[in-house]
């Protein structure tokens, strides 16, 4: 019972913080280790219970990933004037790419509470940067980001891969100072969370496949379905807190959680 119970709080950890710019990663590992929930076992469920989160999103989104697909069957994705798989493609490759060649590094030096907490200071030192840079708006919704904005955008995501940085702070952050509006830039960190999310999750599996036993079949399950749930309430809220809040904010929360888990973990 006590298994299920950290099961659960987890997948709303998950489910709460896997799309809105405060590192879910971050969270997970500093709520593991405040829990006792640690090692290979727990690295496996957390990659597992991040696929809930994934298949909110696709839900979501699912009508504009079938447009996406449709451009792609029908090769008419070139367009430059509408958002279409090239977009998709640049933003998601330059993490790709250095995430293969850095895999373990990252896994092995930065998946600790330490850097967690780095990551969530300077992540939040760069989201109060985007947000109070003077940039003309170029791009008013998704559909306006160009082939370059994209491009620049995947390559803020970059910084997502130290934990505690957050995919969506950091590609928020990019796309707001390559002229994108936070509305803009927060839709498209959604529709490439699916793709990039879901090739790292089966990389990931695949690396912890030998832990994946039926005897955790249960307790993965129960963190699976409470992080889609909750994560299907969390894109929503989060859509519609982006119009009214500043990015800023939420890097007072960092600095905040951050303090706190320093006094509690230090």
């Amino acid at each position: 019972m006590h298994d299920f119970i950290i099961a659960i709080l987890l997948g709303v950890v998950e489910g709460l913080t896997e799309f809105l710019p405060v590192s879910s990663t971050g969270h997970l590992i500093l709520a593991g280790h405040l829990l006792g929930f640690e090692g290979e076992s727990a690295a496996t469920f957390k990659i597992v219970i991040q696929l809930g989160a994934v298949m909110a999103v696709f839900i979501l989104y699912r009508r504009r990933y079938v447009s996406l697909l449709k451009d792609l069957l029908t090769f008419s994705f070139s367009n430059p004037n509408k958002l279409n798989a090239i977009h998709m493609l640049l933003a998601m490759i330059p993490a790709l790419i250095v995430y293969l060649l850095l895999k373990d590094v990252i896994k092995h030096h930065l998946f600790g509470p330490a850097p967690v907490l780095i990551g969530l200071i300077i992540g939040g030192i760069l989201m109060i940067v985007a947000a109070r840079a003077r940039r003309k708006v170029t791009a008013e919704n998704t559909d306006d980001i160009t082939y370059k904005q994209a491009l620049g955008i995947g390559l803020f995501q970059c910084f997502a891969l130290w934990p505690g940085f957050s995919r969506s702070g950091s590609t928020i952050s990019g796309g707001l100072l390559l002229g994108t509006s936070q509305k803009a830039a927060a839709d498209f960190t959604f529709l490439i969370s699916v793709p990039v999310m879901l090739g790292a999750t089966v990389l990931d599996m695949y690396d912890s496949r030998q832990h994946l036993t039926s005897d955790d079949l249960v307790l993965f399950l129960i963190g699976f379905i409470a992080a889609f749930i909750v994560a299907m309430i969390a894109v929503v809220t989060f859509l519609n807190l982006i119009k009214r809040l500043k990015l800023e904010w939420f890097a007072f929360y960092r600095f905040a959680l951050a303090a706190l888990f320093y006094l509690l973990l230090m």
